[in-house]
């Protein structure tokens, strides 16, 4: 296994923390479950509304389907929170890196 070069310090340590975290999500789906008034029907039906190519898509989410579903785009939104925690961390490590290099030039003789 290739060694990594990064320092290990707070940004790797919550970067893997992080990454754990993703490992633990169930499933996901991108998209916004909205509800929307059935005529004749005291309780409402439920859409799965996403982009698709960059066009507004709309799937119709059977009723006992749908609170699974709203689990599933609630995964996705921490998901999404928990890839930029890692892109923080990672770019954090990066800078460190770089900062670490030019700094130990500045001492060689």
């Amino acid at each position: 296994m290739k060694r990594s070069l990064l320092v290990e310090n707070r940004h790797s340590t919550q970067r893997q923390a992080t990454l754990k975290q993703i490992g633990q999500i169930g499933p996901f789906i991108e998209g916004c479950l909205c509800s929307f008034k059935r005529p004749g029907c005291a309780e409402p039906g439920w859409h799965l509304t996403f982009k698709k190519k960059g066009r507004t898509t709309t799937v119709y989410v059977p009723m006992e389907l749908a609170p699974e579903i709203k689990q599933w785009t609630q995964n996705y939104r921490q998901l999404k929170k928990l890839i930029r925690q890692v892109t923080r961390h990672s770019l954090a490590l990066i800078r460190g890196h770089s900062a670490n290099r030019r700094a130990a030039s500045r001492n060689q003789p």
